[in-house]
């Protein structure tokens, strides 16, 4: 069962999303907070898969609240649900540790997909989001880091870029899913980014896949 917490300072949105995923046969909303300062505590105390965050709420945003619950929780699994796609709120919010980024638009479905995905260890970005972050990567090209990467771990960010989950890694590769886990971790630091969308984005921005 996937715990999710379900952070928005709309009561009408929270009941009608949380309604769907609670009816989900893998998935229960354990918590709910209409703030980010509420989203932060609660976060932290119960330690769910998955936090599903607004970015415009009361007291906190969710920007804020991210941050908070990252520097504390690093683990945390932190999905954006949001009606915005400018600038100031895209990237503040991946630079956090946001995991993945949904619309308000996005049918409940769709984000009950996003949650198992990111349950998984998988990223997903809405197609608007992944296109501003390419942009601003041709404006601000990398150097050509991955030439630091062995041949292994060169491979291991070509599955990564499939979207493979680190025990899908372990399985095809026929290694310890630990072994994967810090290869993950020398990948991320060889590129010089924070995580696996960062990764991904670095790997189709170079030609990779």
């Amino acid at each position: 069962m996937i715990k999710v917490l379900f952070a928005d300072d709309h009561e009408m949105v929270r009941i009608g999303v949380s309604a769907y995923l609670s009816a989900q046969p893998d998935i229960d909303v354990i918590a709910e907070a209409d703030d980010g300062g509420e989203a932060v505590k609660l976060s932290l105390e119960q330690r769910p898969d998955i936090i599903l965050m607004d970015l415009v709420m009361k007291e906190m945003d969710g920007i804020e609240a991210t941050k908070q619950i990252i520097n504390q929780w690093p683990e945390a699994k932190i999905i954006i649900v949001t009606s915005f796609l400018d600038d100031e709120k895209v990237y503040p919010a991946l630079e956090a540790g946001a995991t993945s980024y949904m619309l308000k638009t996005s049918k409940a479905s769709e984000i009950a997909k996003a949650i198992r995905a990111t349950h998984e260890g998988q990223s997903i970005l809405e197609p608007e989001v992944t296109g501003k972050i390419m942009n601003r990567m041709r404006e601000n090209p990398a150097e050509n880091l991955h030439e630091q990467l062995t041949d292994r771990e060169m491979e291991i960010l070509l599955l990564v870029a499939q979207g493979k989950t680190n025990q899908e890694i372990a399985d095809e590769l026929f290694i310890a899913l630990k072994t994967v886990k810090v290869h993950v971790s020398n990948v991320l630091g060889k590129l010089q980014v924070q995580d696996r969308t960062q990764a991904v984005i670095y790997a189709f921005k170079h030609n990779l896949v």
